[in-house]
């Protein structure tokens, strides 16, 4: 039988070194994995800022288009605005969302009619 011997071994350190490559491939994991919630949710973002953008320039209120796009979209997002005849078409494109997602760029797209203008009211009996 051979008699152990105190002092260091060949794999000494091996576990401290197993749990650093975890752990870094652990951390790795979830900041992609926070990485990717934060697209989706500049996803949403961008989808409810063009619906309410189309919904407002559709009602003839280009400002408040422009201001609800400010308050709902994720800080760096773009407007785009297409008029043709009666249809608007808005997109709303953010750039990439982060380092990690350099491919991703959340965006959006809505389609609304412009809603007829009032006619002036025709003079009735009095």
């Amino acid at each position: 039988m051979r008699a152990r011997t105190r002092g260091p071994t060949r794999d000494a350190g091996m576990a401290t070194v197993e749990a650093a490559i975890a752990l870094s491939a652990v951390v790795t994991v979830v900041a992609v994995l926070l990485a990717g919630l934060t697209a989706v949710l500049d996803q949403l973002r961008c989808t409810d800022a063009a619906r309410e953008a189309a919904r407002l320039l559709a009602r003839g209120d280009p400002g408040q288009a422009r201001q609800a796009v400010a308050d709902i979209a994720p800080s760096g997002a773009r407007l785009d605005v297409k008029v043709q005849g009666d249809t608007i078409t808005v997109d709303v494109v953010l750039d990439a969302v982060s380092p990690l997602l350099p491919g991703v760029h959340p965006h959006a797209h809505a389609v609304a009619v412009a809603e007829p203008e009032d006619p002036a009211p025709e003079p009735g009996p009095p």
